[in-house]
């Protein structure tokens, strides 16, 4: 891996982080206060986003993205990721999942998302289904030309503003040495069509403002050409492309970490205690390298995972276990700088409270670490497997 930066990677890295600061820190108290951004907001940041040339940075050029390869991808959401989850959203990466459409999906899904006229979530989790999902209960009945969809879906990201979801559901069952697995397929469904309600979700602690919703189908039809991919193989969809989304979630950590860690370090250096600043304490000073240390690790394991995308070389587990490192890191970096604060660390007037309330979602969303170790260990001993 080479560790220098290319002339346009570091123009990328600079006009990002420019953005980040002039177009959405500013509104981060905001969106706090409010668990809202308001319409007009999106509307401001999405314009910004397409005018500096930021949006659908990752799809191909030849369909009006921004062509950007898996590693500059990685080095703009660690920039992206020093804000509010919230106000990401007018920021748009459209999923690379859409990259499967094919005739008229093209024109009707794929083109106008990457253009930013139109807005996708991802709907796979469900209450009985969180990482297990082969076991969803979702179904997809096959009736003529159409399918009958019924089941719920839960904790779906951007549900509430989207213009369509894609969907995955049971769609048959096939036999397997360990017992029949459902067969799964995924469906590009518009928003407003018959027996689709979005409903809000559950209001949770982490990166208030981003909201989560339940998808409920009750005896919605589908038309067999909103497959996306081909039937039965809605599982040859995600692998191909999900593995990013997990590098997407650790590069952010990873941004998060360092803005944590700034105002920790600054905090140290000012704050006095038994007549020194508290940074001259071991107790705090070596708190902070180990946090420095840590991060400069993650950052390692998730560029490498990128750079191995670019060159079309990651496996699943390259991306399991930055995921998995750079959650926990994460995890940890914002415990130790709230103690590095101490009291004022839980004061709604500074936000290390937010940044360590939030961290704690990440260890869970697009696969738990438990999933990201098991993906791991699997890696090792499928080699020695009979």
């Amino acid at each position: 891996m080479d560790f220098v930066l290319s002339e346009e990677q570091t123009l990328i890295i600079e006009t990002v982080r420019r953005f980040v600061d002039e177009e959405l820190v500013p509104y981060e108290d905001e969106v706090e206060a409010d668990n809202a951004v308001r319409p007009e907001l999106i509307e401001q940041i999405h314009r910004r986003a397409i005018e500096v040339g930021l949006y659908a940075a990752n799809m191909p050029e030849e369909l009006g993205g921004g062509g950007l390869d898996a590693l500059t991808i990685a080095l703009m959401e660690i920039e992206l990721g020093r804000t509010a989850f919230a106000l990401q959203y007018a920021v748009a990466r459209p999923s690379n999942i859409l990259r499967a459409c094919k005739g008229e999906q093209i024109e009707r899904y794929l083109l106008p998302t990457i253009r930013g006229e139109r807005v996708e979530c991802l709907a796979m989790t469900e209450p009985q289904a969180g990482s297990d999902l082969r076991s969803m209960k979702t179904r997809a009945k096959r009736d003529g030309d159409h399918y009958v969809i019924n089941g719920t879906k839960h904790f779906i990201s951007y549900a509430d503003v989207a213009d369509y979801a894609i969907l995955f559901a049971a769609s048959g069952i096939q036999d397997t040495p360990r017992g029949p697995r459902s067969l799964i397929t995924s469906f590009l469904v518009d928003k407003g069509i018959p027996r689709f309600e979005v409903k809000l979700g559950s209001e949770s602690v982490s990166h208030r403002g981003f909201h989560h919703c339940e998808l409920v189908f009750e005896n919605c039809r589908i038309h067999e050409s909103q497959i996306l991919g081909d039937e039965h193989k809605g599982f040859d969809v995600a692998n191909k492309w999900l593995g990013t989304t997990r590098l997407t979630v650790a590069a952010q950590c990873i941004g998060r970490a360092r803005r944590v860690m700034d105002m920790a370090a600054e905090w140290a250096a000012t704050r006095q205690q038994f007549g020194q600043t508290i940074g001259k304490f071991q107790g705090t000073s070596f708190k902070l390298a180990d946090m420095a240390t840590e991060i400069e690790a993650a950052e390692l394991l998730v560029l490498r995972a990128a750079d191995l995308e670019t060159r079309e070389a990651a496996q699943d587990q390259d991306f399991a276990m930055a995921k998995l490192y750079a959650t926990e890191m994460l995890g940890r970096v914002t415990d130790n700088a709230l103690q590095v604060f101490g009291g004022m660390g839980l004061m709604k007037e500074l936000p290390i409270e937010r940044f360590w309330r939030d961290a704690r979602v990440e260890r869970i969303w697009d696969g738990t670490s438990e999933i990201q170790r098991h993906i791991i260990s699997r890696s090792l001993l499928r080699p020695f497997e009979n």
